[in-house]
């Protein structure tokens, strides 16, 4: 393919999958949607396939990647899931949570995936474009959100082309992504412990409900899943936080009864603001003003992980 026709724009479709999963099948990287972001996908087996990925957005090589499985039958192929592991699937697959687990001895996943670590990072998803690939390449695909490393995360398809443009091969427009920040990741552990690695639209009354016990502080500085540098999903400006007003330079994103420049949720519903968090990051570094600031978010639900984001994207 000419570097110039890159990368390829793919309508939503039959004809749009199958080229997608034809370009993940010899190597490529493709772009697609999922319910949280999209993700830069390609095959998990093959080294140079997921090399591409670390070299298109500039990623350290220490953080690992999510595989992306179309059910739970390939999770079994690639990693041990104990009855944990089996009742969470079962309550949120396909959905939103990843779930770090135990590497299966022989599975067909590229080193570089797991950044050399045993455990492997796992999801099921559950947006119908992103589910077709999956069923269409036959491949678990390697997927971090579609973007320079550390930069904000796409949740439409021209994030996508304005930030990586010719370093990916293709990108499958699916439109706006509906709950706009990363997957729920959570890590199980021996004695029946657990430990929420990064906040996303599962929250953590929801996992306790299933599992019945609360869950472990996070207290090692090891990066075991995406998400968890101090400083991410960076908009390239300084961004202040808990800004019940602005000043002049700075663009207001707004919340509730702060109205701003342009508002996460001007009823107040955390999880609108969530679907449209990385849309106005994108909208603030565009803005004449040389900062952002952005009004207090409450805590709850999904408010736990659009706060995550916003204080590494504050760091």
């Amino acid at each position: 393919m000419e570097r110039n026709l890159r990368p390829e724009l793919l309508a939503a479709g039959a004809a749009g999958v199958a080229r997608a999963a034809e370009l993940l099948r010899g190597g490529g990287l493709v772009a697609v949607p999922t319910e949280t972001v999209y993700g830069l996908m390609a095959r998990a087996d093959r080294d140079a396939s997921v090399a591409a990925i670390y070299r298109a957005k500039g990623r350290p090589s220490f953080n690992p990647l999510i595989v992306h499985v179309a059910d739970l039958a390939a999770a079994h192929r690639l990693a041990v899931l104990d009855a944990r592991a089996e009742k969470l699937a079962a309550a949120f697959w396909p959905g939103a949570l990843t779930l770090v687990l135990p590497l299966r001895e022989g599975a067909e996943v590229a080193p570089a995936v797991t950044a050399g670590l045993p455990t492997v990072a796992l999801r099921c998803p559950a947006h119908p474009l992103m589910r077709a690939v999956l069923a269409e390449s036959g491949l678990p695909l390697a997927g971090p959100s579609a973007n320079r490393s550390g930069g904000v995360s796409p949740t439409r398809a021209e994030h996508v082309v304005a930030s990586l443009g010719a370093n990916v091969d293709a990108v499958l427009d699916g439109g706006a992504c509906e709950a706009g920040v990363e997957s729920t990741i959570i890590a199980l552990r021996d004695n029946g412990r657990w430990q929420v690695l990064r906040p996303g639209p599962i929250p953590q009354e929801a996992i306790r409900a299933i599992l019945g016990t609360e869950c472990d502080a996070v207290t090692s500085q090891e990066i075991e899943a995406p998400g968890q540098l101090a400083s991410h999903y960076a908009p390239g400006k300084p961004v202040r936080l808990n800004a019940e007003t602005a000043a002049e330079d700075e663009f207001h994103i707004g919340f509730g009864n702060v109205a701003g420049d342009a508002s996460l949720s001007a009823s107040g519903d955390v999880i609108e603001a969530a679907s449209r968090l990385y849309a106005l990051l994108h909208e603030g570094a565009a803005a004449s003003q040389p900062r952002i600031a952005v009004a207090p978010i409450p805590q709850d639900g999904v408010g736990a992980a659009i706060n995550d984001r916003l204080s590494r994207a504050a760091a």
